[in-house]
C-alpha cells in the first residue's frame, strides 16, 4: 500500500534515526554525527556513520533511513518496519482507503504545479517585465549566480497572469488555489501575489513546497508568505533548511535568523547554514528540527528592540526543551542592524567578528530576564528572583534545572543594588524601635566554614540515598548546596537516578542498582557507613526526622545566610523609607532574628 508522504515524513521527524539505531548499535559522537560499528557487517573499526536523517556506512556502503534499517537489521517488510516505528513514535498508521489515495495524489498534483510557478516565476524575473525587481535584489547586493540558486522571480504585475501563463499546461485555477497561489474573489480566483519577488519554500529534502513574496517599494504588507496548504505549515518549516542541512554537515555553523533576505545574504558571504522561519515566531517543531543538525546553533535576531523580544520568545520556548545534549548560541547585532545590513555594511569580516562573540545561553540568559525589571525596590527584586526561578524551573532536565538555578542566583546576588540608606534617628519613627545594625556575614571561602558546609552536604546527601523518596521535595535546595568534590558524582547521579526513575522505584534498593551500574556503589555505601551514627541516618529512623534533620542542616549553610542577609538587606532598605509600614518592620525583626540565629550555628557542627 502507498502511504502518505506526509505521514511517512511525520514518522521521520518524531523518530530520532541515531536513538533508533542506538538501540541495537552502540554509538559514540564523532564531531556533529554518531558513529559505530556496522551490524551489517563484521568490523572492529567504526565505519558506520549517523547523519540527522540517514546512515551510511563506508566499510560495506550500506545506507538507508529510518525505515530501511529496521528492514535491513531485522528482515521486516515495509509495513511491519513502519507499524513498529508508528508504535514508537504513538502514530497510527493511515488505513489503505480510496480518499487516502486520493490525497497523495492530490499533494504529488499541488508539488507539480508549485514547480511549474516556480519556473514561470524565474522566466519573468529575467525577462523584460522583471527587470526592475532584478534591478532591486542586484540593487540587494546579490549576485545572478545567488539569485538563481535560490531561485527567486517575479510574480508578474498583471492580474491573472500566472493562471493565464499555466493554463496550456492543464493546470486550473482550482488547482493554484489549493497550492496556495491564488485565492477565491467576490468575481473568481484572484492572485496570491502581485507585483512581488518571489522566494520558493523548500521543506528539508528540497520538495518545493509554498511561496513567499516582498512587494516592490514601501506598500504594506512587505512581505507576504503563502497560505496553509496539504504541502506547507509555517509552524514545521524554515527557509532555506534545505541548502543549510549539507553546510552544516560539513562543518558550517546554524546560523537562525529572522527573514529571507538574510538567508540568502549570509549564504553568499560564505555563512550557509542559516535558516530562518516564515512570518512565525520559532516553535517546538522549529527547534526540534534545528537541533538535529546542530546541539548548538546560534540564535541570531536583529539588534532592535522587536528583534530582542523576539530572541527572548525563542529562549523561553528552548528552555522548555533544554537537555545537556541541546542548547543555544545567542548572538546580539549592534542596534538597527540585521545579518544583511552588517554585511554590506562591512562584509564578511563584520559579521564573522559578530559571530565570534555568539555566548552561550548561561551566559546571557539572567541578562535577558533582568532588562527592563524595576530592581530599585524589594518587591522588583521579588519578582526578578521570581522570574529567573521560574524559568530554571522549565527546564525539564532536573540536573540541568539545577546547574541553572544556582548560576541565575549568583548573578542575582552579585548585581543587586540598593537605594543609599538614610541614617536612623531614634525617636524619628514614631511607635517603631529602630532596626538593629547590619549582622556581618563571614567571608565565604573562610575555610572552617567552607569545611563545615562540606560536611553538613555530606550528610544531607546521605538522607537522601538513605531516604531515596524524599528526594522530590529536597531536589531544588539540593541543588543550590556545596559538596566535596569527591561526592559529587554521586550527587550527579541521583538526580539523573531521580529523573528517570517511576515516583513508585524511589527506594533505596534500586537506587544502590542504579549506582552499581555507575561504578558509584562502594563510594555510596562508604558514605553511609561513615554517617550512620548520626540519629537522622540511624537504622531505626525515619523519613519525618531525617526531613526534619535535612532542613536544620540547610538552615545554617552559607547558602541559606546569604539568602537571609539579601532578604535583611532588602527589607531594610524598603523600612528606612516607609517606616510607617509596620509588616515590614516585623518582616525585618523576623529576617534579622532568623540571620542571627544562622550565624550563631554557622560553625557548629557534630564530631564525625
Amino acid at each position: 500500500m502507498a502511504l502518505p508522504a506526509n505521514f511517512l515524513e511525520e514518522l521521520r521527524t518524531r523518530l530520532p534515526i541515531a536513538t533508533v539505531i542506538g538501540k541495537t548499535v552502540k554509538l559514540t559522537r564523532s564531531g556533529r554525527e554518531r558513529k559505530g560499528c556496522c551490524p551489517f557487517h563484521g568490523e572492529k573499526t567504526p565505519s558506520f556513520y549517523v547523519y540527522d536523517d540517514h546512515y551510511h556506512c563506508f566499510g560495506c556502503g550500506e545506507h538507508g533511513d529510518i525505515i530501511t534499517f529496521v528492514m535491513k537489521s531485522t528482515g521486516a517488510g515495509f509495513m511491519e518496519a513502519v507499524e513498529d516505528l508508528a508504535g514508537q513514535a504513538g502514530l497510527e498508521v493511515p488505513k489503505p482507503t480510496p480518499q487516502a489515495a486520493e490525497a497523495e495524489a492530490r499533494r504529488a498534483t499541488l508539488a507539480e504545479v508549485l514547480e511549474e510557478a516556480c519556473k514561470e516565476y524565474q522566466l519573468w524575473l529575467w525577462g523584460q517585465e522583471g527587470r526592475p525587481a532584478l534591478d532591486y535584489l542586484r540593487g540587494r547586493g546579490l549576485t545572478d549566480d545567488t539569485i538563481r540558486r535560490f531561485q527567486l522571480g517575479w510574480s508578474g504585475a498583471g492580474r491573472g497572469a500566472l493562471a493565464a501563463a499555466l493554463r496550456g499546461r492543464n493546470i486550473k485555477p482550482d488547482q493554484l488555489i489549493e497550492a496556495g497561489l491564488m485565492k477565491p474573489g467576490e468575481r473568481g480566483p484572484v492572485d496570491m501575489f502581485f507585483g512581488r519577488v518571489m522566494f520558493p519554500i523548500r521543506d528539508r529534502r528540497g520538495g518545493l513546497i509554498s511561496f513567499g513574496g516582498r512587494i516592490m517599494g514601501d506598500g504594506q504588507p512587505k512581505y507576504v508568505n503563502g497560505p496553509e496548504t496539504p504541502l506547507f505549515s509555517k509552524r514545521r518549516s524554515l527557509y532555506g533548511l534545505n541548502l543549510a542541512r549539507e553546510a552544516v554537515r560539513k562543518g558550517a555553523a546554524m546560523i537562525i535568523v529572522e527573514g529571507y533576505m538574510d538567508v540568502i545574504a549570509l549564504s553568499q558571504a560564505g555563512f550557509t547554514g542559516a535558516v530562518a522561519p516564515l512570518g512565525t515566531a520559532l516553535t517546538e517543531e522549529h527547534l526540534e528540527e534545528i537541533w538535529k543538525l546542530s546541539p548548538e546553533p546560534v540564535v541570531c535576531f536583529d539588534g532592535d528592540a522587536a528583534g530582542q523580544r523576539a530572541a527572548l520568545k525563542t529562549v523561553e520556548l528552548a528552555l522548555t526543551q533544554l537537555s545537556p545534549d541541546k542548547s543555544l548560541k545567542l548572538l546580539r547585532l549592534p542596534a538597527k542592524d540585521d545579518p544583511d545590513s552588517l554585511i554590506k555594511r562591512g562584509g564578511k569580516q563584520a559579521f564573522e567578528a559578530e559571530l565570534a562573540k555568539a555566548q552561550p545561553l548561561s551566559a546571557v540568559l539572567f541578562g535577558m530576564l533582568k532588562a527592563g525589571q524595576d530592581t530599585t525596590t524589594p518587591e522588583g527584586r521579588a519578582r526578578l528572583r521570581q522570574r529567573l526561578l521560574g524559568a530554571a524551573n522549565t527546564i525539564p532536565d532536573k540536573m540541568l534545572a539545577g546547574e541553572y538555578r544556582t548560576a541565575l542566583m549568583d548573578a542575582f546576588f552579585a548585581n543587586r543594588q540598593h537605594p543609599a540608606r538614610q541614617a536612623f534617628q531614634p525617636g524619628g519613627a514614631g511607635r517603631f524601635k529602630p532596626a538593629p545594625p547590619p549582622v556581618p556575614i563571614p567571608p565565604r571561602s573562610s575555610p572552617d566554614v567552607e569545611a563545615a558546609d562540606f560536611e553538613r552536604g555530606r550528610l544531607m546527601l546521605a538522607v537522601l540515598l538513605r531516604f531515596p523518596s524524599l528526594i522530590a521535595g529536597l531536589d531544588e535546595a539540593f541543588a543550590l548546596i556545596d559538596l566535596p568534590p569527591d561526592e559529587e558524582g554521586l550527587r550527579h547521579a541521583l538526580h539523573g537516578w531521580a529523573a528517570k526513575a517511576e515516583t513508585q522505584h524511589l527506594d533505596s534498593a534500586s537506587l544502590l542498582t542504579h549506582l552499581r551500574h555507575l561504578g558509584l556503589e562502594e563510594s555510596a555505601q562508604s558514605l553511609l557507613r561513615s554517617t550512620a551514627k548520626h540519629d537522622a541516618l540511624a537504622a531505626d529512623s525515619s523519613p519525618a526526622e531525617a526531613v526534619k534533620a535535612w532542613w536544620s542542616w540547610y538552615q545554617v549553610m552559607q547558602v541559606n545566610v546569604k539568602t537571609l542577609a539579601a532578604q535583611r538587606d532588602e527589607t531594610w532598605a524598603y523600612w528606612t523609607d516607609h517606616k510607617d509600614d509596620l509588616a515590614a518592620w516585623e518582616r525585618l525583626k523576623m529576617y534579622t532574628l532568623k540571620l542571627n540565629e544562622a550565624l550563631s550555628n554557622n560553625a557548629a557542627i557534630e564530631d564525625f
